[in-house]
């Protein structure tokens, strides 16, 4: 950790170059190494400073456009907006096929079943996500986890989030109590000019923890939005099934093929490739099939669990901000 810090301080200081910069890498939209310049575009989209996190700790600070993350995540255009910092989207968890997208006020990034992907920030939050995300994989990284790499990267999302709402909540509270004191005993144009400004900042925060509520309740009502966020179990689940399922295909082909007797090496060509496209069609069909099954079977209640926790202290932030009445 210590020795990664150093390139990654220097990629915060505006017109700093070291041998360091020379190993980020830049990638265009099909993935070759490009120029280290920050802000080319590629196909008509800029490349962006990203992040990436991966299950031992480990970061690299990557420049890529967003055709290259689409690709790598299999995420549609539409979710990577919700990760752009000059856009403002209620808070959202959407599990996907291959990815997990938060957005959760402040905190922003990709979760996937190995790695972490978020924008390069100078933001507070992302840096404190970041860097202790990070310190716990590595602290954590010779000790078994009952939690996959997936949960423990959300746990830690939902706690930031939920910890910094919580402060919020406080900080204001310490602003409109003297205010309100103040007016029960002298009305002025200052103290009602104060009072004003403080309702609409606790308008917008009560919005912002109601958001983040409400989206882990959804998530704790829906199994099956919860089962498509299992990302470790998914992958082993697909690699063990294709390579099971392709040693079978390969044996029954040879077996099927060996026993066919040819009228001439056309006819046996085109035969061999009728029987391969045949086993494949029933391959897919069965593989779909299983990955259905399985998700509609998930136990999910490690994941509820999870939510059930950081819903019960967001629910109690917002109890505080419906307690007070200006």
């Amino acid at each position: 950790m210590g020795e990664s810090r150093g390139p990654f301080l220097r990629a915060f200081i505006p017109g700093s170059t070291s041998s360091d910069d020379t190993g980020r890498l830049n990638l265009d939209a099909r993935g070759n190494r490009g120029s280290h310049s920050v802000g080319t575009k590629n196909r008509g989209h800029a490349s962006r400073s990203w992040i990436k996190i991966d299950q031992d700790g480990n970061f690299e600070i990557l420049e890529l456009d967003k055709t290259t993350i689409m690709r790598h995540c299999s995420l549609p255009a539409r979710d990577l907006r919700l990760l752009d910092p000059l856009f403002i989207y209620p808070s959202t968890i959407l599990g996907r096929e291959k990815a997990i997208v938060v957005s959760l006020v402040q905190i922003r990034c990709i979760i996937t079943a190995d790695e972490v992907i978020l924008m390069n920030s100078l933001d507070g939050c992302v840096v404190q996500y970041y860097l202790e995300l990070c310190k716990r994989l590595q602290t954590n990284k010779d000790q078994a986890d009952d939690l996959p790499f997936e949960f423990r990267a959300l746990e830690l999302a939902l706690e930031l989030t939920c910890m910094s709402l919580d402060a919020q909540v406080k900080e204001l509270g310490m602003e409109i109590y003297p205010v309100l004191d103040e007016l029960a005993s002298s009305i002025s144009t200052l103290n009602l000019e104060h009072l004003r400004r403080l309702k609409g900042h606790l308008l917008a925060l009560t919005q912002q923890v109601q958001k983040v509520h409400d989206e882990i309740e959804h998530l704790m009502d829906d199994d099956g939005d919860m089962a498509a966020m299992y990302l470790t179990e998914k992958k082993q689940r697909l690699d063990s099934s294709s390579d099971g399922y392709t040693q079978t295909n390969i044996s029954s082909l040879d077996r099927v093929v060996s026993k066919s007797a040819p009228v001439s090496p056309v006819g046996s060509i085109s035969g061999a490739q009728k029987l391969q496209r045949a086993f494949s069609s029933i391959v897919t069909s069965k593989h779909g099939s299983l990955i259905s099954s399985s998700s509609n079977r998930e136990n999910v209640e490690q994941l509820e669990m999870l939510l059930e926790a950081y819903f019960v202290v967001v629910d109690n932030t917002l109890s505080k901000l419906l307690s007070v009445r200006l």
